[in-house]
């Protein structure tokens, strides 16, 4: 597998804000969405993690925003793991109507690696670290 991922979405009317776009709240779902769908394609889906008792929070989003999306809207977003720390991994993010190929944001989200539990950081795990591949931002 490579180490860009793609996750397709088409932008639903529940999505579009009073000014007629895509809602902020949205491209954050999409983010989150996208690194699930990733992380399950690499073999670590919600449940597996359930089972280790461990796993990921968002500690950051940062979001630029360079155009609207409308409702209809086919879009891509790209995503890949720029870097795997001791307890923390940065994802990336490109979102792309799929019409055109225009570029409607970039984004980075700060993930931590956390117990469930206890709600602390721990190490990732180096089976965890291994499966998900790093590429440049």
């Amino acid at each position: 597998m490579t180490e860009l991922f793609e996750y397709l979405h088409t932008v639903a009317d529940d999505e579009i804000d009073e000014q007629g776009h895509a809602n902020n709240v949205a491209y954050v779902a999409w983010m989150q969405a996208a690194a699930i769908a990733h992380s399950a394609a690499l073999g670590w889906t919600a449940e597996r993690y359930r089972q280790l008792g461990q796993g990921w929070v968002a500690r950051s989003h940062t979001i630029e925003y360079l155009r609207p999306a409308v409702a209809g809207d086919e879009i891509v977003v790209q995503t890949h793991v720029a870097d795997m720390k001791k307890v923390t991994s940065t994802r990336v993010y490109r979102i792309i109507r799929r019409a055109d190929g225009e570029l409607l944001a970039r984004a980075e989200t700060n993930w931590a690696f956390v117990n469930y539990a206890t709600g602390k950081p721990t190490r990732i795990p180096a089976e965890i670290a291994h499966a998900f591949p790093t590429m440049q931002r």
